[in-house]
């Protein structure tokens, strides 16, 4: 594989972007909003610089990175000649629906297509398309080019083939893939949301505050970042979504959402995205307040 395409420019898909390329792979960038590309690249420039100033590289390497990436906001141009294309849109089951039908149309038949869902079926995206065997899950960490995991996930009709190319290719990348089978929240999230489900209801029934509960996460189960806080940072939107799919899929009320996590997100308080969730982010994620409260 020689030629990636990642579909979204968010934080996700930019910070795959980035990865591949480094790896010297050449890589489209695709997004429907000029704005977004634009602001996804300057996060990727802005990402490597930081990486020359701590010497992870060198400038030399920083601008092969950048050379490596083009960017479109047409679909059809961004993938016809990728070998891989990894979707990294929002976690929404009919927006993947629909690129991954497009994607499947646009792409040689001998391409991958996967996707870095948090939650969504495997299985159920790899039947919008004609090669269920080549659709496959990477879920990528946040931040991509820091954490070293990608949790592989093996669709129902996924090829043993498929997924050991998909191992193949997060290894070349210096991360380390981890597989596991097509279940609601896979194994990151069907952990992870649950967690941080139960903090936020630990605090809506008065239980703690912000502060307390995550400084005891922290110091006392050797967490780098209180739930509360990861919440903000992955978006608190996006971990009502997950808990949703996780409760539809799985049937079980120790998934449904806590009903502040629901009320905040109707009111637009969305982490570190919107300026405030759990804490207030007006200055800046890195200048959110050690202790927060909830008004």
């Amino acid at each position: 594989m020689k030629n990636i395409s990642v579909i979204g420019a968010g934080t996700m898909g930019n910070g795959i972007a980035h990865v591949f390329a480094q790896n010297g792979y050449k890589v489209s960038l695709v997004d429907i909003s000029s704005e977004s590309l634009n602001k996804g690249m300057a996060t990727i420039e802005k990402n490597l610089d930081r990486q020359v100033k701590k010497e992870v590289i060198d400038q030399d390497t920083k601008e092969s990175t950048l050379n490596n990436i083009s960017t479109h906001t047409d679909l059809k141009t961004g993938v016809q000649n990728a070998d891989l294309v990894v979707e990294a849109a929002s976690e929404n089951v009919n927006i993947k629906l629909s690129i991954f039908k497009d994607i499947d149309s646009f792409t040689k038949p001998e391409a991958i297509l996967a996707t870095n869902t948090s939650s969504i079926s495997i299985t159920k995206i790899a039947a919008a398309t004609q090669r269920p065997d080549k659709v496959i899950g990477m879920h990528f960490m946040n931040p991509v080019p820091v954490m070293k995991l990608v949790e592989i996930i093996k669709g129902y009709a996924t090829s043993d083939e498929t997924l050991d190319a998909t191992v193949k290719l997060s290894e070349n990348l210096g991360k380390v893939p981890v597989a596991c089978n097509d279940y609601p929240g896979f194994v990151a999230n069907r952990i992870l949301m649950p967690m941080i489900n139960e903090a936020i209801i630990s605090l809506f029934e008065g239980v703690a505050g912000v502060k307390e509960i995550d400084t005891i996460m922290k110091l006392g189960m050797a967490h780098p970042m209180g739930p509360l806080q990861l919440a903000d940072f992955i978006g608190l939107d996006v971990c009502l979504s997950i808990l949703n799919v996780l409760y539809e899929g799985l049937g079980d009320d120790k998934y449904a959402p806590c009903p502040l996590l629901v009320n905040m997100v109707t009111a637009g308080k969305l982490g570190v995205k919107s300026g405030e969730g759990f804490y207030d982010y007006a200055e800046g994620p890195k200048n959110a307040p050690v202790s927060g409260q909830f008004a």
